[in-house]
């Protein structure tokens, strides 16, 4: 038993320096990043964060074919820190995240140089100008992400959407892509692992990841909502329905042990 112990954390231990050595080479690319064209932009955002979910031994499952999610916005649950990681090894896009992520050591700068839009929250005029950038930004064909919840959750049900943060898709009339994201243990079973909730700091929940033996996060895309009108709030419904009613079907149809399609993009290794 100790043995198993000593090699989980010597194990842990190989996982967190290679993970601190990817954030460096992040780091050294992200000096010249934001003066990149957008496709190469995209295709090292894209494997930088498939990459790191290797090291993390976090392995990608996707229930639904994501090759026509292009143009719009994304919307999601929000379980964890690793969400932004997940989604941007499938579709690079660029997030918008609480002011707070910019103070963070090494990933609020990583973020700010990636584009991520940053909302103080309770501003309700810095989030009307944010919804002027965000429908400028998707008018002009880029891909954008937001986590309606505002929060994280355990994964096991879904906090209120805010309205407003979808606002943007319809000023700029563009499709709405809500996706529904489950972590799991090798088994099928849902896990609690990658869940940065409470008052768990980020060491500690990164440490909880590396002691993981392997992590599973199935994503799936529920149907895109292309014709919303113009009541944000019926919209915001809709989007939770869809992803709630996807979670529910990935707890009933637990445990998995195939997939249906491939997740987008060459850098991802699947289980």
């Amino acid at each position: 038993m100790r043995g198993d112990y000593l090699l989980r954390r010597g194990v842990a231990l190989w996982r967190g320096l290679r993970f601190v050595l990817h954030l460096l080479y992040g780091l050294a690319l992200a000096v010249s990043y934001p003066y990149l064209r957008l496709s190469f932009r995209q295709r090292i955002l894209r494997v930088w964060s498939a990459q790191l979910l290797d090291i993390l031994a976090v392995r990608i499952q996707c229930d639904t074919p994501l090759d026509s999610t292009t143009q719009g916005l994304i919307v999601s649950n929000h379980i964890s820190w690793l969400d932004v990681f997940v989604l941007n090894a499938l579709v690079p896009m660029r997030f918008v995240a609480k002011s707070e992520v910019r103070g963070w050591p090494v990933f609020g700068w990583l973020c700010a140089r990636a584009q991520t839009l940053f909302i103080e929250r309770g501003n309700a005029r810095a989030a009307a100008r944010m919804n002027v950038q965000m429908a400028a930004l998707l008018k002009r064909g880029e891909c954008l992400a937001v986590f309606p919840e505002g929060t994280t959750t355990d994964g096991a049900q879904l906090a209120h959407f805010h309205a407003s943060l979808l606002q943007p898709a319809i000023d700029a009339d563009v499709p709405l892509y809500p996706f529904a994201l489950r972590y799991e243990s090798k088994d099928g079973q849902r896990s609690m692992v990658a869940a940065y909730i409470d008052e768990l700091s980020f060491g500690a929940s990164l440490w909880q990841i590396l002691l993981s033996r392997e992590l599973r996060v199935r994503v799936h895309a529920t149907p895109v909502i292309a014709e919303h009108g113009s009541d944000r709030r019926a919209l915001a419904q809709t989007a939770q329905r869809n992803i709630a009613q996807a979670l529910q079907h990935m707890e009933a149809a637990a445990p998995v042990t195939k997939l249906s399609y491939p997740c987008h993009g060459d850098a991802i290794r699947l289980a």
